[in-house]
């Protein structure tokens, strides 16, 4: 099934056990989870509070110059591991400082909110800045005398950027338009990850919060786990998605109109001409990048559906993917920074829904911290567990049954979360 630019599929009608609230289905329906009053002239003058703050998005493709500059007036190391550090504590300490903001825009802003081009070129514009710092960057640690820690901090600064960037692929590889799908395709070839539109787009928007699918993290899996689960799973999961819809149209899984190949093929040639332009130093740094880019996208696919299950019908298939099947966070600054990906459940009811327009629901099961802080506590599997654990097994009315569990550890679980 391809949902590309499309809303979520109809994988079942009804709700599930403590989870049965109140709730619309997604999908088309979506829309009616919110109740708007009737649209005023208030409404209809309405603007965006964040409108100036959506600007500081861009502020992520500019890392890698600021963290030399901080080094370079400084003296101090540290600096070039900007991205790391951004992310794990600047963008924490933002979400505490601007706090929270769960207002939606009223329906009758909407079709004006999405309409605005000011927005899409602010991701647009992300594009050119992230491949300029990119081959910056590349240039800087192979053709400068810095220690190798030194490199290694510039290293991670530039593949936080390169992770990041998935949020910006994510919003636009989603849109119906053409050029913005490509634009998304080439913001993944820093990662290498180009076979994630396709995997993302038909496999998880599909499968979402259930145990089938490889990008939704279990009860009692630790990232450690999750990561090589997920990366191998998407991979597979791509290829199969891919190799079908080729099948459809008469054609055999190596056609040039393959879009994982294509994708493989442009992080190749960006590679290789990096490599050749700067020398073979290059391709070390080009591969770590890769790797901690691609691991911060699969830590927000961590924690964005841990634990969380649709229940299956009596017709054997899987409920309608709902709010309360994605963890939400309202935090200003991490959403800012990631084109409001926190706002996930919308997102999963409506796909091709621009950032500027998703909706905070009520229903959906919220986060202590934004993405930069959950992230930090995901690295740390103890305390990770401490903080979700407790909140998944709550979100089911204790019932610990109706939770997607790890199954090598559903005994432990059950025992420790008894069913009420």
């Amino acid at each position: 099934m391809t949902i590309d630019a499309g809303r979520a599929p109809d994988t079942g009608t009804t709700a599930s056990g403590a989870t049965a609230t109140a709730v619309a289905t997604a999908g088309a329906t979506a829309a009616n989870v919110v109740t708007e009053p009737a649209a005023g002239a208030a409404d209809a003058a309405w603007r965006d509070p964040k409108r100036v703050l959506w600007v500081l998005g861009l502020v992520v493709p500019l890392l890698p110059f600021l963290a030399w500059a901080a080094y370079h007036l400084s003296g101090l190391g540290v600096f070039l591991w900007m991205g790391p550090i951004w992310v794990l504590a600047v963008i924490p300490a933002l979400d505490a400082l601007m706090g929270t903001d769960s207002a939606n825009p009223p329906e009758a802003a909407m079709a004006r909110l999405e309409a605005s081009r000011y927005y899409r070129w602010l991701t647009y514009l992300f594009v050119p800045l992230q491949y300029v710092g990119l081959a910056w960057s590349t240039w800087y640690v192979t053709h400068t005398s810095l220690p190798w820690y030194d490199a290694l901090g510039m290293t991670f600064t530039v593949g936080a950027v390169g992770g990041i960037a998935i949020a910006n692929a994510h919003e636009l590889g989603h849109k119906r338009d053409k050029g913005e799908r490509w634009l998304a395709r080439i913001v993944l070839a820093q990662t290498c990850y180009g076979h994630f539109v396709v995997e993302h787009n038909r496999g998880h928007h599909s499968r979402v919060a259930t145990p089938e699918d490889p990008a939704s993290a279990r009860l009692g899996e630790t990232f450690w786990a999750f990561l090589p689960r997920t990366v191998v799973g998407g991979v597979r999961s791509g290829w199969a998605l891919e190799r079908s819809r080729l099948r459809r149209e008469g054609r055999r899984a190596a056609s040039p109109r393959n879009r994982i190949l294509q994708a493989w093929a442009m992080s190749a040639v960006l590679f290789g001409t990096l490599a050749g332009v700067f020398g073979a130093r290059a391709l070390p740094f080009l591969a770590i990048q890769a790797v901690y880019g691609f691991s911060l996208l699969e830590v927000v696919n961590y924690l964005e559906h841990y634990g969380l299950l649709r229940q299956k019908l009596d017709t054997g298939r899987y409920e309608r993917c709902r709010p309360e099947h994605s963890w939400n966070s309202n935090h200003v600054a991490s959403n800012v920074f990631l084109y409001n990906l926190e706002r996930h459940s919308d997102h999963h009811a409506n796909p091709t829904r621009r950032y500027q327009t998703l909706r905070h629901f009520d229903e959906a099961p919220q986060l202590p911290q934004g993405y930069g802080g959950m992230i930090a506590l995901a690295y740390v599997p103890p305390l990770w567990r401490r903080v979700m654990d407790p909140r998944v097994v709550a979100h089911y009315g204790g019932d610990a049954t109706l939770a997607n569990i790890q199954p090598g550890k559903r005994g432990r679980i059950l025992r420790r979360y008894a069913a009420p």
